[in-house]
């Protein structure tokens, strides 16, 4: 059997994702940021899921999705609630999940076409 490695017909997608770690295209990640299909934002200054304020979706919001998928390092953890109603504010959802769950989802969902915006936080 022949494999063939298949890229997806957007500018930016996630080969994986862990706790210390992602790797988008073909560069690997280990300071927080910020992805969507066709953009990336590198250096997003939040290190910690539970200190994050609405000020530090900007960068997020900039990119327009319709859900955001918030990568929170090795294990699960929840922004404040300020947080999450500035996305369910603007009618966007926000779903907060492990790193290498967030990678998973990004990808399914990029792939189906879907606005998503996904968030990773490194330490």
């Amino acid at each position: 059997m022949q494999l063939n490695l298949e890229r997806p017909d957007y500018q930016y997608f996630l080969r994986g994702a862990d706790g210390a770690g992602a790797l988008v295209n073909d560069r690997r990640l280990t300071a927080s940021f910020v992805v969507g299909p066709d953009a990336l934002v590198e250096a997003w200054p939040v290190r910690d899921v539970r200190q994050m304020t609405p000020a530090d979706l900007d960068a997020v919001l900039a990119l327009s999705p319709e859900l955001v998928v918030l990568g929170t390092g090795p294990t699960q953890a929840f922004p404040p609630a300020a947080v999450m109603a500035a996305c369910l504010q603007r009618g966007i959802g926000l779903e907060a999940m492990t790193n290498a769950a967030a990678a998973r989802t990004y990808s399914v969902l990029a792939g189906e076409g879907r606005r998503v915006v996904a968030a990773f936080v490194f330490p």
